[in-house]
């Protein structure tokens, strides 16, 4: 039978096959993804084949189709490891807070940076803007929303509990797989609930003592919305760990610097100090923001994104 996993635990593997049942199902032998050093040679959204165990319930998978793509990140900040965020995706939703907790300019551009490396499209969403206000953080979502969206994300700014801008979140999931992503407490789980009551999904409030995350999904899984789209839920992210790449690669992945890479004087610029950098022409110029080309630095200047293992000078 050929069926979706919509759950994975580590050890074990929620399968949905194609005639609607599901299956817990576990790996068959040393299954593996011919070339993949990730941790986790299954992940959810992966399209598997199994057979059900003689006398049991259960099932095993015996095959893993091709992916369509996937979604990566370091398993730990130190390791060569990857770990499978998810697979066969349409779309990847980063979901973000000014506040309570604070999600960091970095960790959205290390997250948009990986889906343009995998070449899928993502989008911004702003939750608990109800608090925008409170927080006094309106000039800072305004100008947030300005770099993205002239980088070419689509940027929302709703509320969970506040129902705010709920039917447009609706309508950025519909008809599509989507892999949501962010801090934990960011509000995940209970944006799902407010646009799909009937899941449930367990809520958690934030640590008073330092206004951060519990938390609250344990392990990554996939949910069928009554309008048919299809979400996948993961747990809060700490770091998001870029998989090695040459550091001239990475501005290919900064869509409003792409457009003019191959106008600097030399082929290999990697656009921090070399003479006759465009990159750094158009920064001046306000045509690409500072804060995007600061995040851009920032991300070359990390050693451990590099191939070679050497940190810039």
């Amino acid at each position: 039978m050929t069926g979706t996993v919509t759950k994975s635990t580590g050890s074990w593997y929620r399968v949905k096959t194609d005639d609607g049942r599901s299956f817990e199902c576990r790996l068959r032998g040393r299954l593996k993804i011919a070339g993949s050093k990730a941790t986790n040679p299954v992940a959810v959204g992966d399209r598997v084949q199994i057979r059900l165990e003689d006398n049991t319930a259960n099932g095993i998978i015996e095959d893993i189709r091709e992916r369509k793509n996937y979604i990566i990140r370091k398993a730990t900040r130190l390791s060569r490891q990857t770990h499978v965020i998810a697979a066969n995706i349409d779309q990847a939703v980063i979901i973000a807070t000014l506040a309570y907790p604070r999600t960091s300019t970095g960790f959205i551009d290390r997250f948009l940076v990986t889906c343009e490396a995998y070449s899928i499209p993502a989008a911004i969403v702003f939750n608990k803007y109800d608090l925008v206000k409170d927080t006094g953080d309106e000039d800072r979502l305004k100008r947030l929303t300005e770099i993205y969206s002239d980088a070419g994300y689509s940027c929302l700014n709703v509320s969970a509990t506040g129902k705010i801008n709920t039917e447009e979140f609706i309508k950025l999931l519909k008809d599509k797989t989507s892999l949501l992503s962010g801090h934990s407490g960011v509000g995940k789980s209970a944006l799902i609930n407010a646009i799909e009551p009937g899941l449930d999904l367990k809520v958690q409030a934030l640590s008073r003592a330092h206004k951060k995350g519990r938390h609250t999904t344990t392990f990554a899984e996939m949910f069928t919305l009554s309008t048919g789209a299809n979400i996948i839920d993961t747990p809060g992210i700490k770091e998001f760990g870029l998989v090695d790449f040459e550091s001239w690669e990475l501005c290919h992945y900064f869509p409003e610097m792409r457009r003019f890479f191959n106008e600097c004087r030399y082929d290999n610029c990697t656009h921090y100090n070399e003479p006759g950098c465009r990159i750094r022409q158009e920064v001046n110029s306000g045509n690409i923001s500072p804060e995007r080309y600061e995040s851009y630095l920032s991300i070359l200047m990390d050693e451990d994104i590099h191939a070679s293992g050497k940190k810039r000078k």
